[in-house]
C-alpha cells in the first residue's frame, strides 16, 4: 500500500543507516504490521542525531525509532506498537481468546527470550568488536543463541506458524530471527529457516521492506567512513 503523507497514522524512521542495518531497523516491524492490516500511514524521517534531540525524545524518551502517532495517542517500542496495531485493526490478532493469548505470548518470547542473545551477538561482532572481551565472549553468545533456536525449532515442529494462523507473534518472531539470517545460525534449523522464508514471501512484508529501503535517502554522519573501515578491520580479526 502506498505511503500516504496525509494519513491519520504517522511513524518515525531514519533517513540513513549503514548498509548492514538496512532492512533491520525496527520501524520495519511497524510498517509490516500496518501493511498486514491494510492501514495507510505517513513517515517522518529523522537524520542521524535528530533522534536524540528534545523534540523526538518527547515522543521516545530513549531517543530511538520507531514511534507511532494516531490522534492523541503516541507510542514507542516496536512490540507495543505492533500489538496496538493488532488490537486496533483486524488481520494480526486471532479472534478467539486462546489464540490472542498465544499470539501475545510469542511476541513476548521474540523480544524477551530470543532477541537478547541475538543482540548480544551484534554487540560483539559490530558495536564492541574492537573491545578485548568481544572475541572471547562470542562462542558463549552463539551457544545461547543456538540453545534458544533449538527450543523454538522443537516447539514449531512441522507447524506453519506459532500458535495457529499467522499473527503478531509470528511477525515479531520472524523480525527477530531475520537479524541473524544468513549467519548460519537459523539455517542450522530447517524448519525455522523455512518459517522465516515463508513469512518473508508475504506481500505485506515485501511492501514494508521495499518502503523502508526506499526511505534511505539521507547522508552518513561525519566520520562514518573512518568508523566503517576500522569496523571491517576488527571484524577480520574476529573471524
Amino acid at each position: 500500500m502506498p505511503i500516504d503523507p496525509a494519513a491519520a497514522i504517522t511513524i518515525t524512521a531514519y533517513d540513513w543507516v549503514p548498509d548492514f542495518a538496512q532492512g533491520q531497523v525496527r520501524d520495519l516491524r511497524v510498517r509490516w504490521a500496518l501493511e498486514e492490516t491494510g492501514q495507510n500511514y505517513a513517515v517522518r524521517y529523522l537524520s542521524q542525531g535528530q533522534q536524540k534531540e528534545a523534540a523526538h525524545r518527547a515522543l521516545q524518551p530513549f531517543g530511538q525509532v520507531p514511534t507511532y502517532e494516531e490522534g492523541d495517542l503516541t507510542l514507542f517500542e516496536s512490540g507495543a506498537i505492533v500489538w496496538h496495531v493488532a488490537e486496533r485493526f483486524p488481520g494480526l490478532r486471532p479472534t478467539e481468546p486462546a489464540g490472542q493469548s498465544a499470539s501475545l505470548e510469542w511476541l513476548f518470547a521474540a523480544l524477551n527470550t530470543l532477541e537478547p542473545p541475538i543482540m548480544d551477538r551484534a554487540q560483539m561482532t559490530i558495536f564492541e568488536v574492537a573491545e578485548p572481551w568481544a572475541k572471547p565472549r562470542l562462542p558463549g553468545v552463539n551457544e545461547r543463541i543456538n540453545e534458544r533456536l533449538q527450543e523454538a525449532s522443537d516447539r514449531l515442529g512441522t507447524a506453519e506458524w506459532f500458535g495457529g494462523s499467522f499473527s503478531a507473534g509470528d511477525l515479531m518472531m520472524v523480525s527477530v530471527l531475520r537479524i541473524i539470517e544468513g549467519e548460519g545460525l537459523v539455517e542450522a534449523f530447517p524448519n525455522l529457516a523455512a518459517y522465516v522464508a515463508r513469512a518473508s514471501e508475504r506481500p505485506a512484508f515485501k511492501q514494508a521492506l521495499s518502503d523502508q529501503l526506499a526511505g534511505f535517502t539521507g547522508n552518513p554522519p561525519p566520520g562514518f567512513d573512518e568508523w566503517m573501515a576500522e569496523l571491517k578491520a576488527k571484524q577480520g580479526e574476529l573471524a
